[in-house]
């Protein structure tokens, strides 16, 4: 409850207008889930978007709000047009939240070997495995975390802070603190085109 006193006269501006909030305004009506992502244009946070987007419909149906926060306006537009997050975007711009949360930042030199760890190696091949992209523009160097909050913020019932860069929670676990039974669809894989000797292509399948 302490870190909801902390942020709760926060302001967030949307993503998609001038509109500003405060953070309470977030779980006044509804439990939600707030995922403070790094950047928009991290291909770690794209894939985590995507990861919680799964989840959108069953949230919705327990009505529960799925929000996501950046620190910068930098790549919030790809990151829509990209479709990464079903969810509410906001922006907290001075970073106020990320600090009253404690979330913690890189420097220089720590965020090399951050980057050579196996959680991020791993995560950057299954990031180019679903061709979420990316680049290395704004801030580098701050990570984030997920809350889920009941209704009223009356209770926090998952704290999740990121301790290395590719670091997210898992969507089953944000379900499971909600008391909700549900399987997570897995979203069926392209299909790939097959390519004869002559050059002509046609999808198998």
């Amino acid at each position: 409850m302490e870190e909801l006193q902390r942020i709760a006269e926060n302001k967030l501006k949307s993503a998609t207008s001038d509109e500003e909030v405060l953070v309470k305004s977030l779980w006044e009506e509804k439990a939600c889930v707030i995922t403070f992502f790094r950047r928009f244009g991290c291909g770690f946070c794209r894939l985590a978007a995507k990861e919680f987007s799964q989840i959108k419909p069953i949230l919705d149906e327990n009505n529960v709000r799925l929000i996501g926060v950046g620190v910068e306006e930098l790549g919030v537009e790809e990151f829509i047009n990209g479709k990464f997050f079903d969810g509410e975007l906001f922006i907290d711009k001075e970073k106020k939240c990320y600090t009253d949360l404690g979330y913690k930042r890189f420097g220089m030199l720590s965020i090399i070997p951050a980057l050579a760890a196996k959680t991020s190696r791993d995560a950057i091949f299954k990031a180019k495995e679903k061709s979420v992209g990316g680049d290395l523009r704004g801030d580098k160097y701050q990570v984030g975390g997920t809350l889920v909050i009941s209704k009223g913020g009356n209770e926090i019932l998952l704290n999740h802070k990121q301790e290395s860069l590719a670091d997210h929670v898992n969507p089953a676990e944000v379900l499971k603190s909600l008391g909700i039974e549900a399987v997570i669809e897995q979203p069926e894989p392209k299909e790939e085109p097959v390519c004869n000797t002559q050059g002509a292509c046609e999808v198998s399948g």
